[in-house]
């Protein structure tokens, strides 16, 4: 193939749209003109048995098997009739994505657009893995729910270890990856990635995973968990094609509006929220709010033992009865 030939192919791929399909062809004495290493390890470094040179077979994990007493050599007069050459398959990393605090996706970046039986994952770093087409919506279910297993386990895992540096009510107890709504509709990025982690008696919005101690005081929104309200939205609340959204209300009343991949991720996530809730109620017991009625500072003493006391905050005296 010459260079013309070679960009006039580029150039037809470019326009070809966003599904391509290509027929590849088995060339029979192709190995011996690539010049195949004939070593047995996965490696394509030149050794003694190699030809030296690398070839595009070894990075995709077709192999010659090569036997020592063997003494024919590869050449295209005797391929592939030598008696000790014989094909083996074998797997080679391509890309390695860490599934440790990784995210995937069905849906375009940024857009409620689902791809159709499609998926990427994208590594903490950054690092992705492309487009991942699957043959049918059963396989593709089938590996996001693998991959959400696997991240769940680890996630799990290295919670259990980063609680061990935590005291009881600071004990983390979800982390994970989300699609925050922008509320700005102007946007050209309607969703972005955010990681939220509930600890202690916090919600925390991330832009990224917190690694350090430090990182948890640099999150971008801190809300306390028995002062805000989460809601799983139904089908008829959703305001686009995301499925799989919650709110969360915060106490001066900002709504902040998040999408889950998979219907497991929002039942973890809810159950989650319920538990930090608990806990967190359990701890504290009671809670004083100052207010106003009618035009007076009042103090609101909100116990979860006994009820609600609302009195007036200069002179303490109670202007309703116990609740």
């Amino acid at each position: 193939m010459d260079f013309r030939t070679a960009c006039e192919e580029v150039q037809v791929l470019r326009n070809a749209g966003e599904e391509v399909t290509l027929t590849v062809s088995f060339l029979k004495r192709a190995p011996a003109f690539l010049k195949l290493p004939l070593n047995e390890d996965c490696s394509c470094a030149p050794s003694d048995q190699s030809s030296g040179t690398s070839s595009p077979l070894c990075d995709s994990g077709l192999h010659l098997n090569y036997h020592p007493n063997n003494t024919d050599t590869l050449s295209c007069s005797s391929w592939p009739t030598s008696p000790g050459l014989r094909w083996e398959k074998r797997w080679c990393d391509l890309r390695l994505i860490p599934l440790l605090h990784s995210r995937f996706s069905q849906y375009v970046p940024g857009t409620d657009l689902s791809r159709q039986n499609a998926f990427q994952v994208i590594a903490v770093d950054g690092v992705c893995s492309g487009i991942i087409q699957c043959l049918s919506a059963e396989d593709c279910i089938d590996w996001l729910q693998a991959i959400a297993t696997n991240i769940s386990n680890l996630t799990k895992h290295n919670i259990k270890k980063i609680n061990r540096n935590f005291p009881v009510n600071q004990q983390i107890v979800y982390m994970g990856w989300c699609e925050a709504r922008e509320q700005d509709p102007l946007q050209d990025r309607v969703y972005s990635p955010t990681f939220l982690a509930l600890r202690g008696s916090c919600l925390y919005k991330f832009l990224a995973p917190p690694v350090t101690t430090w990182d948890w005081t640099r999150a971008e929104k801190t809300f306390s968990v028995y002062e805000i309200m989460c809601k799983v939205l139904k089908d008829s609340d959703l305001l686009d094609r995301r499925k799989h959204c919650f709110t969360v209300q915060s106490e001066s009343g900002e709504d902040l509006y998040f999408s889950v991949e998979l219907e497991s991720d929002l039942a973890q996530w809810e159950r989650a929220f319920q538990t930090a809730t608990f806990l967190e109620v359990e701890r504290i017991q009671c809670k004083t709010y100052a207010c106003v009625l009618e035009s007076h500072l009042m103090g609101l003493t909100i116990d979860f033992s006994t009820g609600f006391i609302c009195y007036d905050a200069a002179t303490k005296v109670m202007c309703s009865g116990q609740l």
